[in-house]
């Protein structure tokens, strides 16, 4: 009797393996593994870069004086709403006799919040409102003041286009510009 030709080299290892046959979610290393929350938090999240229909999106929110200087400002992920910073920032600048916003900053909370400090909303009343607060146009009229405040922000390309990927990077440049706005 001949014997029949070997075609190809048998593979070593595996009829040799079927002993010791891993499970199919095991690890080679016993210390590879996601982290179990013992470092620090990351994510674009965590670093104030929010998702929304646009693409990646990041808000500043600010409170300025009278002449336009920026007080406070608190960076958040773009599809929060505005008024999670509003008490926050509110608290940081000093009481003022009058606060305008706009409609987005329309709560009852905040604006029992201004009462209290002895502020004047002025903030004018979202459409779905169903008990609408006294509401005056030409006081509103000076809201444009912090959008002219925003201009000058953006006026620095790094600020415009938010380059850094850090949070506290990005809220370190727009505290440099908000100095530079405070001297010129």
């Amino acid at each position: 009797m001949v014997a029949p030709p070997l075609l190809a080299a048998p593979v070593r290892g595996a009829a040799d393996d079927l002993a010791g046959r891993r499970l199919p979610g095991a690890r080679f290393d016993h210390g590879q593994g996601a982290s179990l929350g013992r470092r620090r938090k990351r994510g674009a999240e965590e670093q104030g870069i929010g998702r929304s229909r646009g693409g990646r999106t990041t808000k500043i929110h600010a409170v300025c004086d009278a002449q336009g200087r920026p007080i406070a400002f608190e960076v958040t992920p773009g599809q929060l709403g505005d008024i999670r910073a509003a008490i926050v920032l509110i608290a940081q600048a000093p009481a003022a006799r009058v606060l305008a916003a706009d409609c987005a900053y329309d709560a009852r909370g905040l604006r029992q919040y201004l009462a209290e400090r002895g502020t004047t909303p002025v903030i004018p009343n979202n459409p779905t409102r169903k008990h609408p607060s006294p509401f005056n146009p030409h006081l509103y009229k000076r809201c444009n003041i912090i959008e002219r405040m925003f201009c000058r922000l953006k006026d620095w390309r790094r600020i415009a286009t938010r380059y850094d990927k850090l949070a506290i990077n990005f809220a370190s440049a727009v505290a440099l510009a908000a100095a530079i706005i405070w001297w010129c």
